[in-house]
């Protein structure tokens, strides 16, 4: 009787045990930013880019033996195709996305082509009226970040659009602008002025002056691990540890190009940024968190 009882104490314990782990994956996923293309999509906050496919057998090998692994190899296909056709959608800047590279040279074609044809199977499930359906992933930063981000580098970059705006809310980040302070990451809130994300973002102060960009960044690091993390939650990309113990959060003003994925903050707040004894280094290993709604 004891020992039953605790397998029951024990079969409850778990049961909150993974209830729990899901609310804390569902919090999790609420809080990325994400977007949603054809039979996939971007995760901008996990670096992913992910496609479905699906799948049929011909009619005459409905109810055969070999019908299935047949529908799954269609699947995988479908999925292929869907995954090249999102991954040529992500945008790299406010300009440009990774098609206009693609359209413009054979060689980076094959390349992003072959990069795809890598992807992992991250599931797979056969349905009831015999279709079968495949997930896929490829990661979005890293083998394709190492193909495009010297494409992007060699672009001639756009000036951002300066438009007259009312003056914005500094969030408070120093107390004496003559203090000594040492950041460890940016953080951009960019709440409110309908920013999207991108691989290779911008950020001006209202003078136009790059405060931001490719030219700021080591490559290695941005190659890797992508100039900017992203997330919904303000307090979450406070708290990443990209940015660090310290991080300064800034508030951004509007948006400039048609990706709109440059962002332009303050100069008051661009002058805090630069004023930063480790603002050069934390730059370079693209230390920065952008918040988007």
């Amino acid at each position: 009787m004891k020992s039953r009882l605790t397998s029951v104490i024990v079969t409850i314990s778990l049961l909150f045990f993974f209830n729990g782990i899901g609310i804390c994956q569902e919090k999790a996923v609420t809080a990325d930013v994400v977007d949603k293309v054809g039979q996939g999509n971007i995760n901008w906050s996990t670096s992913y880019i992910e496609a479905v496919g699906i799948g049929a057998p011909p009619e005459k090998m409905a109810g055969k033996i070999n019908a299935r692994p047949i529908a799954l190899r269609a699947a995988q296909k479908d999925a292929l195709r869907n995954l090249l056709e999102i991954t040529r959608s992500v945008q790299v800047d406010s300009a440009t996305a990774i098609k206009d590279f693609t359209t413009g040279s054979d060689v980076v074609d094959t390349q992003v082509n072959d990069l795809v044809k890598g992807a992992e199977v991250t599931d797979y499930q056969y349905m009831p009226d015999g279709k079968a359906e495949v997930k896929l992933r490829t990661p979005l930063y890293g083998n394709l970040t190492q193909i495009i981000m010297p494409l992007a580098i060699a672009k001639p970059s756009a000036a951002p659009v300066l438009t007259k705006a009312a003056p914005a809310t500094a969030i408070k980040a120093i107390e004496s602008p003559s203090a000594t302070v040492y950041y460890t990451g940016i953080v951009i809130d960019a709440h409110g002025i309908q920013a999207r994300p991108a691989m290779s973002p911008r950020i001006f102060d209202e003078d136009g002056k790059e405060v931001y960009g490719l030219a700021s960044v080591d490559l290695e690091y941005a190659i890797k691990e992508g100039m900017s993390g992203y997330s919904r939650d303000l307090a979450a990309a406070q708290t990443n540890k990209r940015v660090g113990a310290n991080p300064i959060t800034v508030k951004a003003v509007r948006t400039s190009g048609a990706g709109q994925s440059d962002i332009i903050i303050s100069n008051a707040d661009a002058q805090k940024v630069r004023s930063s004894a480790k603002s050069a280094s934390l730059m370079k290993q693209c230390k920065v968190m952008i918040v988007l709604d």
